[in-house]
């Protein structure tokens, strides 16, 4: 359990790698595709941050919890006080919880998960196929 605990955490802090780096070097992509891509790998690493927290859990619930939560956050983004909107103007903040509601971000996290929940099905089902062809 903790190697899969791990392999999720190395999961999180590797999308959060890349999603830093989409967001402040990848100036040559378009600015909405950038903005799309960024929300995905958010919604992506939420997927992951679950498995570390649940990793026992059906790769479909962890999904639906994953995404309840980055819609949950998106949908946060209606509210509004003083402390709540000062905490979003903060880069922190702003990468946390977003700066104001949109609602194609809404696909871009159930792209986002969709990714991971197929990338994990692979490596599932390809760790499977390897350990039968070798007879364990």
């Amino acid at each position: 359990m903790l190697r899969t605990r791990v392999g999720f955490v190395a999961l999180a802090l590797g999308t959060i790698a890349v999603g830093l780096a989409i967001h402040w070097r990848a100036t040559w992509l378009p600015p909405t595709l950038r903005d799309i891509l960024g929300d995905a790998l958010w919604a992506m690493m939420i997927a992951w941050w679950v498995g570390g927290v649940t990793p026992r859990t059906s790769v479909t619930t962890r999904a639906s919890v994953a995404l309840a939560i980055c819609w949950a956050v998106e949908f946060s983004q209606l509210y509004h006080s003083r402390a709540l909107d000062g905490w979003r103007l903060t880069l922190l903040g702003q990468l946390v919880l977003g700066s104001g509601f949109d609602p194609r971000d809404l696909g871009a996290y159930a792209i986002g998960v969709l990714a991971a929940l197929i990338l994990e099905l692979t490596v599932r089902g390809r760790r499977r196929s390897t350990s039968h062809e070798s007879g364990q």
